[in-house]
């Protein structure tokens, strides 16, 4: 038992703060699940370019990709800059698998 949770004692609160804590433990299962998925994709994606030769970046397809996430953000009520932030990470995650099948293939 947490710290929290002990202040709590046996109370009502005590419950919803179990019950909100499920579900964001549900929510980071399927977060990590949905990002393991993607990167499947974008493996494919990488494989794609090195038998194509194309380059493990796409500047135009990125720049299109956080424009269209920082609107979904501010449609949800996000912060466009930390789901900026989030996509400029995977991004670079991608591109760095990108370069590794790259050079795998020896391009």
């Amino acid at each position: 038992m947490s710290e929290a949770e002990s202040r709590l004692g046996d109370s009502a609160a005590l419950q919803e703060l179990k019950a909100l804590r499920s579900s964001i433990d549900n929510i980071d299962a399927a977060l990590v699940h949905m990002l393991a998925e993607r990167f499947k994709c974008t493996q494919k994606v990488g494989v794609l370019k090195a038998t194509n030769d194309l380059p493990p970046a796409d500047p135009a397809r990125e720049k299109i990709q956080i424009e269209r996430l920082r609107q979904l953000a501010c449609d949800a009520n996000l912060d466009p800059d930390f789901a900026e932030k989030f996509l400029n990470f995977i991004v670079r995650e991608v591109i760095r698998h990108h370069e590794a099948i790259a050079a795998e293939a020896g391009n």
